[in-house]
This record gives structure tokens, sequence and C-alpha cells, in this order.
């Protein structure tokens, strides 16, 4: 009798380790393929220090291809082109086509930079951080941008559901200027669809309003809530912002000599407008045990989880899918996974807890949400020059675990120390 196979796409942070832990709790039971666009793992949360030189692309990467296959794991890098739900196979981009008993989807999400005119790196006029080729070319832009230093804009647009990365950037662009002794010849705005500075798509967290409006007033950044990008032009953004009741308060004519503004995000095209598996933006639908309803077989897991929005907003907002998120999604499939090879009912579901590490250059904001979705049983933030030297360990142990393929969680084992010391009580 054949093994079952387990198929997974996608090999970014939750990708990736879905493959060792789902390989750990299927042991040799199963068959598991990992399906990426590519054979390297990138660290996306060093993203930001890549666009302003503070990391090399080649220090935040892993190639899987060698790793996988001492777990076990066979790999393909030629990227999907179709998930075929009806079927239980997946359509590569040559045309190929892989079949699954088990399929996890872990993909990630698509940039809609073409939502907004001008918007991003390919052929508009914005820089972005969201995958490391955008990083570097970023960090191209700003080595141009410190000839001629003028005005920047850093932000998210309308939709966008990860705010962190933008709040961090514009920190560390101010801490590297100041580096360089030019942070005078800089005004700096901050952009954003949150209805207040601090909210991050969940409403907050403890006191990161406070926190997060503090660091911009120390640091002379300005900022714009509540905001519609309507388009960009070369050195120029046209902003709405709006009311609460929705309509348009005033706008905003923005010049700027740099600018990286983060999209909004939605399926990716391989499962968008697949009946019962996506919503409207093409967000896969699961259940608690992160099962797909119309699709059993099909789990998933990270940013490509369609969460609903934590409130009404007078500009759409998304939800964040955070690491300690993701991992707990991951944990809960893989075991899942074993159950069902073992022909027993899955039963296990993802805590959705969240911590986050925002680091600034010389300092950084800490949050711990438990649930990531309030109401919560710990709602607490905190900063200090500490958090900077948490995400630089953080970066360093997560790589290391990449590199040696294991399944151990950690984002749990972090949060956990963190609460410790500042004592925290859960």
């Amino acid at each position: 009798m054949s093994r079952p196979k387990i198929v997974i796409l996608g090999a970014g942070l939750g990708g990736a380790i879905a493959a060792f832990e789902i390989k750990a709790a299927v042991e040799d039971r199963a068959e598991v393929l990992v399906v990426s666009q590519g054979d390297t793992f990138h660290f996306v949360p060093s993203n930001p220090w890549v666009a302003v030189h503070w990391r090399e692309r080649k220090a935040i990467e892993v190639k899987l291809p060698p790793v996988l296959d001492k777990r076990g794991i066979a790999f393909s890098g030629l990227g999907a082109k179709r998930v075929l739900a009806a079927e239980n196979r997946v359509e590569l981009n040559d045309g190929a086509r892989v079949d699954y008993d088990y399929l996890v989807i872990a993909t990630g999400p698509d940039l809609a930079f073409d939502e907004v005119p001008g918007l991003g790196p390919h052929g508009g006029f914005t820089q972005s951080i969201c995958h490391v080729d955008h990083a570097e070319t970023a960090a191209g832009a700003f080595d141009r941008f410190v000839e001629n230093p003028g005005p920047i804009v850093v932000g998210a647009v309308q939709g966008a559901s990860c705010f962190g990365p933008a709040y961090e950037f514009a920190m560390i662009l101010d801490t590297e200027l100041r580096r360089r002794k030019i942070r005078d010849k800089v005004p700096m705005t901050f952009v954003t669809s949150e209805p207040y500075i601090g909210h991050l798509g969940l409403d907050g967290v403890g006191d990161t309003k406070g926190l997060l409006e503090s660091e911009m007033r120390n640091r002379h950044i300005k900022w714009i809530t509540n905001a519609r990008v309507t388009s960009v032009e070369s050195g120029m953004m046209h902003v709405e912002e709006l009311a609460e009741d929705g309509l348009v308060k005033t706008g905003h004519d923005l010049p700027f000599n740099y600018s990286m503004m983060l999209p909004a995000f939605r399926g990716v095209a391989a499962v968008r407008g697949i009946d019962g598996l996506t919503n409207p933006r093409g967000f896969i639908l699961v259940d608690r045990h992160q099962r797909n309803p119309a699709f059993p077989n099909v789990f998933a897991l990270g940013v490509c989880v369609a969460i609903a929005p934590t409130g009404k907003t007078p500009v759409p907002v998304g939800v964040p899918k955070t690491g300690f998120m993701i991992e707990s999604m991951v944990t809960a499939i893989a075991r899942n996974l074993g159950d069902m090879v073992a022909g027993k009912a899955s039963s296990h579901e993802a805590t959705w807890n969240a911590i986050c590490l925002a680091d600034f250059g010389d300092g950084g904001v800490v949050f711990v949400a438990q649930p990531q979705i309030p109401p919560r049983d710990v709602n607490w933030s905190a900063s200090g020059k500490w958090v900077h030297l948490a995400k630089v360990g953080f970066e360093k142990y997560f790589l290391a675990k990449v590199r040696r393929g294991e399944s151990e969680p950690f984002y749990e084992r972090l949060a956990l120390e963190i609460m410790g010391i500042r004592k925290i009580k859960p």
C-alpha cells in the first residue's frame, strides 16, 4: 500500500518550519513534498536591515534542497501555477501536475501594488521591503537618496495587513540618517490606513499607541492616519485623509525624494477564485483546525489565511499574521496530519497568540498578545534598547534553526522568556 502524499505550497517563514514539523509528526508514514518558487529561504523580518545595508542578502538566505533532503523531504522549486482542489492536484509552472492526499497552503501573499497607480518598485515610484529582492532595490534607491537628501514618506496603504515593518523602517531610516549626520535635511511623514498610530491591524496591543506616538514625536516624524493613497507620481504622493464617517476630511500632496509604502495583500494567483477555497480577496478559508471546510484535505497557514478585521475602520485595515500565530498554525496542522495519517480525526487548534519585536536600530518596541485577536488574556507592550538586541538574537537563532532543519517551536519559548523576564502574568 502506497504512503499518502502531503504537498506543502510555499517555503517561507511558515512553509519551511511546516515542512520540518509535519515530517517529524508523520515520520515515514507519509511522503512530504515542498513546492516553492525558487530554492532559497529568506528571513523576511530582516528585510528592513537589508534596505539600509545593515545586512547583506546572503546573510539571511538558506538554500533549502540540501536541508530538506537530510530530513527526507522532497522539493520542487518550480512553483505552483494552479491548485486543482477538486482533483487533489497541483499544476506546476512547467505544466506538470502533482497529485496529493493532503495539501498545506503556505504561499504567503500576492502584493497588490497595482491597486494604487504608481505604487511599488516595478514600474512605480515607491520602494518595498516585502521581499528581499525589493529590499535590495530599496537599498540602491537609498544610496542615491543620501547623495541628494530630501523628504521621506513611509507607511502602509489602504487594505494593508502588515504594519510593524512600516514602523520599523521609518525608525531605522531615522537612525541611519542620524548616523550619517544628515537627519536635519530630511523631513519625514508616516502615512497609514490605520485609524490611529499603533493600531497595527489589531486595535492596539497594550500601549502601542502611546509608545509609537512617543517614538515618532521624539524622532520628529509627522503622521497621517485614516489615509487613503489615491496615486503616486515621481516625487509626489496624493493622499486622502478620511474622517470617522468615511468621508474625505482633507487631501495631502506629499513630495518625497524617497518613499517605502507597504501594499495591500491578496491571495496568490494559484488559488484566487476557487469556489469554496478562498474569500473574494483570494485568502484561504479555514476552520478552527486550519482545514478548509469545502476541501477538508486542504490546510492553510500564515499570511494566506482569511481572518476577519478586528472592527470597522474608516479606511480598510487587514489583520497581520505574526510569526507566533503562524507557528501555532504550523503546530496544529502538523499534529492534525499526524493523527489523520494514523487514521484518527483532527482535533488540534492553533492558539493564534502573537509576539512582535519591532527593531528601531537603537531601540525598539515589543508586544505580546494572547490571543492576537481581542479580547485577550495577555495585552502587553514595552520599549527599550533591549528589543534591538532581542531581535538580533532572534534572527541568528531562527536562521540556525532553518539551516539545521529543526522543527522545535521557538516563538512560544521567546514569548514565555520575555514574559518571565518582564514579569508579565499569563
